[in-house]
């Protein structure tokens, strides 16, 4: 029924009427306008001149943040088509989302400069930390979120982000959604909006729907709902990937109401309902996310001290596996077979809830402009598992955590050449599950310096940055309170670790940022990032192994026949270096845009003689776009090429083994157009991995098996919108006899 309905909502939108006349009209305005001289170009859709609040808590563009930063802006993620989350951020350097519990890519784990899981990237959705945890082979954080509710996106890299809450050493990812002020003209009352698209590459259909409505100009509200579903894809060498389909529903409800023109109450709720398959265990897996959020800000216009705002949110996600087959597992205590029949039921569940207060005031010290920011959060995860057969409570323990922190941080500007930023943020936290009761805290310092020192010469437009950070993350439950026996495959023991101390990372940076508008012809406009970075992590957690013939190492031999003589524990490494180098640069000219981004990153291990790599740090490439605008704008079309280098990575045996390897890299190419008929209806054709490259995403270690990624895919979308207008006031007449 609801692909029916997907493909009744496809035809309303192909059948939509005004298609031809008006796009003649615009084509025809569009070029009497440049034979005039008339056209101007618009550099605002450059996205890195979008603004934004997420580096510093303070509006700017993203092009003068003094941090590594990028933005998915509307018109990107228009160019982009996504289906997932992973689609959403192609060519972002240094920033990739894996999938390696599944093949069907509906939810995503973030790695940001090579570094991921159990909160090293903090993922924050309408003001709320999305925490979940389900530790087995491969990422272990995992977030579900659907494209067409967003809004914009916003990606801090590095502990520069951590007024964003405790433990976001690696950077963190902002997605903002779809708000009716947003969405409505500022003419409507009401608008309504549907999309449809298929996909070539295992028959996926998308449907959504968005409609808003504006009661007076203090309250407005808006909903969305998207459902998509699709059957297994095949890889680039035609080969059908089992286990990959799935069929997702989400939703999306928002209130904001303004009593007075300085304050403003936003109310939310997000919902997923997500079904897929996991092929390592054979299992069918559920999804229900809740997420309720309520936001208060208040900014008097008359009162520079107080720009103030007030967020809590509640997270409730329940993930549900039942088995397809039965199997045999081994008892997490005694190590003993245990029979698993088809149809037992297993289920993790996590519900985190927290709070974010900030102000920022605005004031002056002689010639120097300040913008000083002072805020505190607050977050408690409580994780459950229930596996009363299948022993998935081992390496997914129950236990509660608590993490807060307060900060300070003063913006400094003088005469327009000259930007300081310090900041101090005090952490803390504590842990409780299976007798432990841990707690620590610490304070961390930001230092950041920007200078512009030829906006008086023909160099302008050009500032150098230089940032020193520290960052703070406490051991999550898993890597604390992990104990028994794994479960499958062969049996051997996990060890807890409450003697596991905090992260710290202590992060240099240099940076350029560049922009400058009319360089080769009146209206273009150039914007660019670059920014170099290393990284030392302290106190680094990761899983070793251990051998029980190792005098002191706590690891007791198991002698049962399906045992190996190892122990897997959580342990402190004493320090993990990354560095690495990022660039990001677009040019447009109206008729003419093309961008660059490029990455390049190491990262060791200097626990060991000699040192060896780590495996999460993402490959170096380059990704390229050219596109061109034609009839006033409203066609669309270009290209993008993604060249991907050899990297370093783990291949996963059935002995529980990582064999480390050489993966050879790979070249991809897309293509994208859209054309706007009228302001009302548009369609849009994304062509993606054109020449069937055979390639994987280096996050997705599988259990037993490569992973590979789709081959070639065409996308074909149309989106339907509608309004209703604001009836203009008519003042009566009063007729006077004489």
């Amino acid at each position: 029924m609801l692909r029916t309905a997907m493909l009744a909502t496809t035809a309303i939108c192909a059948i939509a009427p005004a298609i031809g006349l008006t796009g003649t009209a615009r084509a025809q305005d569009a070029q009497d306008q440049w034979q005039a001289g008339q056209l101007e170009v618009d550099v605002t859709n450059i996205y890195l001149q979008e603004i934004t609040v997420v580096p510093s808590k303070t509006e700017q563009e993203a092009v003068d943040a003094l941090a590594s930063v990028s933005v998915v802006t509307q018109s990107e993620l228009q160019i982009l088509q996504p289906t997932n989350i992973q689609d959403i951020f192609f060519g972002m350097p240094n920033v990739e989302v894996g999938v390696s519990q599944d093949a069907s890519h509906v939810g995503g784990s973030f790695n940001i400069r090579g570094l991921q899981d159990f909160g090293r990237v903090a993922v924050i959705l309408d003001g709320a930390r999305n925490n979940f945890q389900r530790n087995d082979h491969g990422a272990s954080s995992t977030v579900w979120i659907e494209s067409e509710m967003i809004e914009e996106v916003t990606v801090v890299r590095g502990p520069v982000s951590n007024l964003y809450g405790s433990g976001a050493i690696g950077g963190v990812v902002v997605f903002e959604t779809k708000s009716a002020s947003d969405f409505l003209k500022p003419d409507e009352r009401m608008a309504g909006q549907i999309k449809g698209r298929y996909e070539t590459n295992g028959d996926g259909w998308t449907a959504a729907a968005t409609g808003a409505a504006r009661f007076s100009d203090q309250f407005d509200v808006i909903g969305n709902v998207v459902y998509r579903t699709a059957d297994d894809y095949t890889d680039g060498d035609g080969n059908v990937v089992p286990f990959s389909s799935y069929d997702v529903l989400g939703g999306l409800a928002k209130a904001q109401y303004r009593p007075t023109d300085d304050q403003e109450i936003t109310l939310g709720w997000i919902g997923n309902r997500d079904d897929w398959y996991e092929a390592g265990t054979v299992q069918d897996v559920t999804l229900q996310e809740n997420t309720f959020t309520g936001k208060y800000t208040y900014a008097p216009i008359e009162n520079q001290w107080i720009d103030f705002t007030a967020s809590g949110y509640y997270v409730d996600t329940d993930q549900s596996q039942t088995a397809l087959v039965s199997s045999t597992r081994f008892n997490p205590t005694t190590g003993m077979p245990v029979f698993v029949p088809a149809g037992s039921v297993r289920e993790f569940t996590l519900g985190t809830g927290g709070f974010d207060l900030w102000n920022s005031s605005t004031f002056e010290t002689g010639a120097f402009q300040h913008v000083m920011t002072v805020g505190g959060d607050w977050f408690r995860d409580n994780a459950e598992t229930y596996d009363p057969l299948g022993g998935a409570s081992v390496y997914n323990p129950s236990g509660v955590r608590v993490a807060y922190g307060a900060y300070i941080q003063d913006q400094i500007n003088y005469s327009n050449w000259l930007e300081i930023i310090g900041a101090l943020r005090y952490d803390g936290y504590s842990l409780t599950g299976n007798g432990v009761d841990t707690s620590s805290d610490r304070v961390s310092p930001r230092l950041s310096v920007g200078v512009k020192p030829f906006e008086e010469s023909f160099l302008y437009g050009v500032q150098f940055y230089g940032s020193y950070a520290e960052g703070y993350r406490s051991p999550s439950i898993i890597e604390t309170l992990m104990t028994g026996l794994h479960p499958a495959g062969v049996a051997f023991p996990f060890l807890p670790n409450p003697n596991l101390v905090p992260e710290t990372a202590k992060t240099w940076e240099i940076g350029l940022n560049f922009k400058r508008d009319n360089i080769l012809s009146q209206g273009d406009g150039v914007r660019m990032k670059a920014a170099w970075f290393h990284n030392d992590v302290d106190d680094y957690i990761g899983l070793e192994y251990l051998s029980p013939f190792t005098p002191g190492s706590g690891c007791p031999f198991i002698p049962l026949p399906w045992s190996i003589p190892i122990c897997a524990q959580y342990q402190n490494i004493d320090q993990v270096e990354i560095q690495g180098f990022e660039f990001e640069a677009v040019y447009d000219t109206g008729w003419l845009f093309a961008g660059l981004q490029a990455a390049s990153i190491q990262g060791q291990d200097l626990s060991t003689f000699p040192s060896t790599p780590l495996y999460t740090i993402p490959p170096n490439q380059v990704t390229g776009r050219l596109g061109f605008r034609m009839l006033d704008e409203s066609l669309v079309f270009g290209g993008e090429v993604q060249k991907v280098m050899p990297y370093h990575s783990l291949s996963f045996t059935p002995t529980a083994a990582y064999i480390p390897t050489i993966v050879d890299g790979y070249t991809l190419v897309n293509l994208f157009a859209s054309w706007e008929a009228n302001e009302n209806l548009r369609f849009d054709v994304r062509l993606e991995n054109l020449f069937d490259v055979n390639y994987g995403n280096y996050l997705n270690v599988a259990a037993g098996s490569d992973l590979f990624e789709q081959g070639f895919n065409a996308k074909f979308a149309a989106t339907l919108r509608f309004g209703l207008v604001e009836e203009p006031l008519v003042e009566e007449q009063i007729v006077v006899k004489q």
